[in-house]
């Protein structure tokens, strides 16, 4: 497991393959305490991590890690295809939320925070765990059902060696994540098949 390198938001330089959602992520949060010294405006900010589930982006060159595989196993699956080729080694860790804990961590935090001067002016959400991404492609191949090889393509980037929130903050108030990975993304998987099917728009 890749050495734990704790950072705090504003204390260092940005990661530079994601400097830029990094400033538009920073300037939210700023602004929201802005609105709350200037103001007097009950603004806060919630920082989730990654987030998957229903009517998410399955495009096949724009999509993130998760619904990308769910979309490539799937489709491996129906093919019939005898393998399926991730990009990089599956060593890095990510960790996941599913979009219906983020939106009951939206309205626990309006109901429960209220952020003062000398306190964060921001909360992590997450789950507090994460897993390889050979790990998740293997927990996405389960869900769908694809039982042939998985092979990595190491010449790949893997971009960061480890992204995971201290959620320790948040669960001090008393909410935690509700719905397990595995749940989270066999419920996904179904609903990309549901999409696919009855022409939802999703991007697809």
């Amino acid at each position: 497991m890749p050495a734990i390198r704790l950072i705090s938001l504003l204390t260092g330089a940005l990661e530079p393959t994601n400097e830029w959602y990094a400033i538009a992520k920073i300037t939210g949060i700023q602004l929201c305490r802005a609105l709350r010294q200037q103001h007097g405006f009950d603004a806060i900010s919630l920082m989730p991590t990654n987030l998957y589930g229903p009517v998410d982006n399955y495009h096949p060159t724009n999509s993130h890690v998760l619904p990308a595989l769910i979309r490539r196993f799937q489709e491996a699956r129906e093919s019939g295809a005898s393998e399926v080729l991730c990009w990089g080694s599956g060593t890095p860790r990510r960790e996941f939320l599913h979009v219906d804990d983020l939106a009951d961590a939206v309205v626990f935090c309006l109901e429960h925070w209220q952020p003062t001067d000398g306190q964060p002016q921001h909360l992590n959400v997450g789950t507090g765990c994460d897993l390889t991404i050979r790990e998740l492609a293997e927990l996405v191949a389960k869900a769908v059902g694809f039982r042939g090889e998985i092979r990595w393509d190491a010449s790949k980037p893997d971009g960061t060696p480890r992204k995971l929130l201290d959620v320790s903050r948040l669960a001090s108030l008393g909410w935690q994540a509700h719905i397990p990975l595995e749940q989270g993304v066999n419920s996904t998987v179904a609903d990309y098949i549901s999409s696919r099917q009855t022409g939802a728009e999703v991007r697809l």
